[in-house]
């Protein structure tokens, strides 16, 4: 599945839970999405006007809503198999090469690797707290799902971090 099929994914599945405007939608993924997946305006509005030319959504005013045909489009797309991308990591990247980068400053990246995977713990624990309050929201067993997701890839980079930094003074 090539870029633009996941970005109508991540538009026309922000717009299945409420119709926004494109600012509006791009807060959203940011707030939501943001933690596992990323879209810019420039892949934003003309996603919004390509799924607006084919009818997959709608334009009342500045907001946009998603159709009957969306909602099927967005099921159709969900059902396709996962293309797997090559990851990138920057962190990585450093410490692949870090005999040129010293063994000090490895040890920096990564206490600011953990440092952050202890953050993000945090805010996902807030954010837990605000979808456990949500009883009646239907979305609320996959929001948990992803959530989980997010907090065992924090847990483990903070607990990888700690056996590399013990590594590297080895």
């Amino acid at each position: 599945m090539s870029r633009r099929p996941q970005t109508e994914i991540a538009v026309l599945g922000a717009l299945s839970i409420e119709p926004m405007t494109g600012y509006a939608l791009r807060a959203a993924i940011i707030s939501t999405l943001g933690h596992f997946w990323s879209e810019s305006f420039g892949q934003i509005y003309p996603t919004l006007a390509r799924l607006e030319a084919d009818g997959d959504v709608r334009k009342d005013g500045r907001q946009f809503a998603i159709t009957p045909a969306g909602r099927e489009r967005l099921r159709n797309l969900l059902g396709e198999p996962i293309e797997r991308t090559p990851p990138r990591n920057g962190l990585l990247l450093r410490l692949f090469f870090g005999r040129t980068l010293g063994r000090e400053a490895c040890a920096d990246l990564l206490r600011t690797a953990h440092t952050e995977a202890l953050a993000t713990l945090e805010t996902l624990a807030a954010i837990r707290a605000e979808v456990d309050a949500e009883d009646e929201n239907p979305d609320r067993p996959y929001f948990l799902l992803t959530l989980a997701a997010g907090e065992a890839s924090a847990r483990a980079q903070a607990e990888w971090a700690t056996s590399a930094i013990a590594a590297l003074r080895d």
